[in-house]
């Protein structure tokens, strides 16, 4: 085993989904040639993280409701969520990614972590089977299960908002209050949240924190940031290139990745 096997607990009979796992889409764009990479692995760990979540909470939560269980499990697949985890197991010491890539913070790059994170769920199913990847999953995942309990969603909305936000960049939003009106008894006021020049969301109450905290909600809502999030990612893919990037990941032995059952 590797040390990344050793960490996850789980021998790669094909190492070959371990190195696919580990390719971040860079490595591509900066050698102009052909190169598999996570992308494809992450659409199917995505799809396996919800199913396992989901079956969890529904069983052993058989008290709340749909919107409490869907709230839960959407926080447990976050991204910054994702993120604590590959972070847990030094999953960015391993990824394989171009220089371009490297030198603008990709190992620690929220989107690099979770969707590396997600590939590796993928490609430990297709190793495997769900029962492995159940097992590895839901240790990994225990403590923040258990916080679930403790955190309801909407208990602090501008601390989660602000937690959200700070996994990708360190920039903290920003709450203004754009007008308020009414008598002094019987104030009303509306405010706006921004992050990195994107209004993220408005809301109003009968003080300015209640205004501030409806317009974090309002944010928390919408997710707007998530688009902007996108494309700044696609940014930093251009330099030369170094295929050396990453610790080893285990014998190339194995059949081809392209050759799934």
């Amino acid at each position: 085993m590797n040390p990344l096997e050793k960490r996850i607990q789980y021998k790669f009979r094909n190492s070959l989904y371990l190195a696919e796992a580990l390719t971040h889409p860079s490595l591509g764009h900066e050698t102009q040639r052909h190169h598999f990479d996570n992308q494809r692995l992450e659409f199917l760990g995505d799809a396996v993280l919800q199913l396992i979540f989901t079956e969890h909470l529904f069983e052993r939560f058989p008290t709340l409701s749909e919107g409490e269980l869907t709230k839960m499990r959407s926080r447990l697949v976050s991204r910054e969520g994702l993120k604590v985890h590959a972070i847990a197991i030094g999953l960015g010491e391993y990824l394989m990614m171009g220089k371009g890539e490297e030198s603008s913070g990709g190992r620690v790059r929220a989107s690099a972590l979770a969707d590396a994170f997600e590939a590796l769920i993928g490609a430990m199913y297709l190793d495997g089977d769900l029962e492995s990847v159940r097992r590895f999953v839901l240790r990994e995942a225990e403590p923040d299960i258990e916080n679930l309990l403790h955190e309801p969603v909407h208990v602090n909305p501008k601390g989660r908002l602000q937690e959200l936000l700070q996994a990708l960049s360190p920039r903290s939003p920003t709450y203004t209050i754009i007008n308020q009106s009414g008598p002094e008894h019987l104030k009303h006021f509306e405010a706006v949240v921004h992050w990195d020049g994107i209004e993220l969301g408005r809301g109003s109450g009968k003080s300015k924190k209640e205004a501030e905290v409806n317009a974090a909600i309002n944010a928390l809502n919408a997710e707007r940031w998530k688009v902007d999030g996108e494309e700044g990612d696609a940014d930093g893919k251009s330099g030369a290139v170094d295929q050396g990037n990453g610790k080893d990941f285990g014998n190339n032995s194995g059949n081809s990745p392209n050759n799934r059952r």
